[in-house]
């Protein structure tokens, strides 16, 4: 490859970084929006929950009850999708495989550091 063609490679290489990073920050802004609605929303529900239990001990309607326990759900649904912001299988790719490079490595140059010794 000619330095001219390497030149003209690099900012396509560039633009499509570039395009790549915007698209990531949009998904991170989409993903931080969620989150700040399911915060919101998770303190909505839990005063209405609160509510109802005091609703409930004064007396015994089963409308209560059954909202008591779709308001629970709804609250372990928004959970769910808070704590998988903390957490995704796909954040650990990078890192797994680094790992497995690593340490296949230094096992290999212990295996022929332990080979040289032993003659």
């Amino acid at each position: 490859m000619s330095r001219r063609e390497e030149q003209d490679s690099q900012p396509v290489d560039l633009a499509e970084a570039i395009s790549q990073v915007e698209a990531q920050l949009e998904r991170l802004k989409q993903r931080y929006q969620q989150v700040i609605t399911d915060k919101a929303r998770k303190q909505e529900l839990l005063a209405r929950k609160k509510e109802i239990e005091g609703q409930i001990k004064e007396n015994r309607h089963e409308s209560l009850k059954s909202e008591l326990y779709y308001l629970q759900k709804e609250l372990e649904e928004i959970e769910v999708r808070l704590e998988s912001e903390l957490f995704k299988w796909s954040s650990l790719s990078e890192p797994f495989w680094q790992a497995v490079r690593f340490l296949g490595l230094g096992i290999v140059l212990g295996w022929i550091l332990k080979s040289l010794a032993g003659s």
